[in-house]
């Protein structure tokens, strides 16, 4: 009976510190998706818009001519600030990742080049020098070629941390499940032992084991599934949404900078084949990503919160593209400056329309963003306090074993 009550004792022991360790480290992963993962991969996909914004704040501005409006330059100097402070941000929360640290690296010493060269062509335009567009199309190149494609890559590193924390909170805590069913087993064998030999139908101490060990046992087994069911939620109505979303803005960005540079440019950039205008070619492909985008987010909003944005900005998408249909037809027929009237005029304006698919896109990435914040949330409040729990229930379950066996020992003396 000593023997017996000692391997039942460890395995309660065991039982308990399996689950507060396993279940701690599945806690803490839940916390790093809430807390640290996606907030630096949302960061990231901001410093990424940042870029972008300020790329096409900079076209209107020089498009506008020597009196640049300052809406149009404060939005450019917001946008370089925010890109700046969340660089500065995200060096220090990386832990170390080599690869997010590379790209840090990368963006924080092109970002005052890129600046630089806008700065430039500005003063060239306020002078009227053609050597202005040439500027503002080389910052446009570097922002193209270097800065955009290394917060693309931070971005990508950063959803792959969050990835890696996901499954990690997600994952079975097995070895606690196996240890906890063997102890539940041993317990009812020893109590159905205990009952053949003594005659004796309930042993307190050991039924009060038992039920200790099947409270952890279920309590485990339901806060994982609930967590895992948080986690669930928070891909399918947040992450996704929030990737899908974040392309379509990008898309939306690209597309208004393609289309002040076709202005700026005048035809003097070419595709590699030499057949098209760069700019224009451009434009066309970034609207073709964003009605993409839009119409695969529109798949994912499972709310009308989250949908009527969305339908929103494919609205005005649609009417930005015809509005810009008018403004190539305006340039091509010699009519230079209604074409720039048409593209930063007033409500009429090819503009106008971005501004409003900008914000609808705003709008339904503050709302996913809530939805996923909720969503992990539940996740990682659902296996709070259960590390603790386990080792006080393991604690009492230990002390119904030693009691029960020593109650059966004292009537053998």
């Amino acid at each position: 009976m000593r023997a017996l009550g000692a391997v039942l004792a460890l395995l309660v022991v065991l039982f308990g510190a399996a689950t507060s360790l396993e279940v701690a480290g599945r806690s803490d992963a839940a916390d790093d998706v809430v807390g640290r993962s996606q907030p630096l991969s949302a960061d990231a996909a901001h410093i990424y818009r940042s870029l972008a914004d300020a790329d096409t704040a900079a076209a209107s501005g020089f498009l506008a001519g020597a009196q640049e409006p300052a809406g149009v330059r404060e939005r450019y100097e917001r946008d370089i600030a925010t890109a700046a402070r969340l660089l500065v941000e995200a060096a220090a929360s990386t832990d170390g990742s080599a690869a997010s640290t590379a790209e840090i690296t990368v963006l924080n010493e092109q970002l005052p080049r890129y600046t630089g060269l806008v700065e430039r062509a500005r003063a060239a335009n306020r002078q009227g020098l053609p050597l202005g567009g040439a500027y503002l199309r080389y910052a446009n190149q570097r922002m193209t070629a270097q800065l955009l494609p290394a917060a693309e890559r931070l971005y990508e590193a950063e959803t792959a941390r969050l990835a890696e924390d996901e499954a990690d909170a997600r994952a079975w805590p097995v070895l606690s499940l196996a240890v906890g069913v063997v102890a539940l087993a041993a317990l009812a064998w020893a109590q159905w032992r205990d009952f053949r030999r003594t005659n004796r139908l309930v042993n307190p101490g050991l039924l009060a084991a038992t039920a200790a060990t099947a409270a952890v046992l279920l309590w485990l087994a339901g806060a994982h599934t609930m967590a895992r069911s948080g986690l669930d939620d928070a891909r399918a109505r947040g992450q996704n949404s929030l990737k899908v979303l974040n392309e379509a803005r990008i898309g939306s960005l690209k597309a208004r900078a393609n289309e002040n540079l076709t202005l700026v440019a005048r035809g003097a950039v070419l595709t590699d084949d030499g057949k098209s205008d760069k700019y224009a070619a451009g434009y066309g492909e970034a609207m073709a990503g964003l009605d993409r985008a839009l119409a695969q987010a529109r798949r994912l909003a499972d709310d009308p919160a989250g949908e009527d944005p969305v339908r929103d900005a494919a609205g005005w998408a649609g009417e930005w593209r015809e509005r810009h249909a008018g403004v190539r037809r305006t340039d091509e027929a010699g009519d230079y400056e209604g074409a720039l009237r048409q593209v930063i005029g007033g409500e009429a304006s090819t503009g106008a329309a971005f501004d409003r698919v900008d914000a609808a896109l705003r709008k339904a990435l503050d709302h996913e963003q809530d939805e996923f914040t909720r969503a992990a949330g539940r996740a990682r409040d659902a296996l709070t306090g259960l590390p603790a729990g386990a080792a006080a229930l393991a604690v009492l379950g230990t002390v119904g074993v030693v009691t029960g066996v020593n109650r059966r020992l004292a009537e053998y003396r």
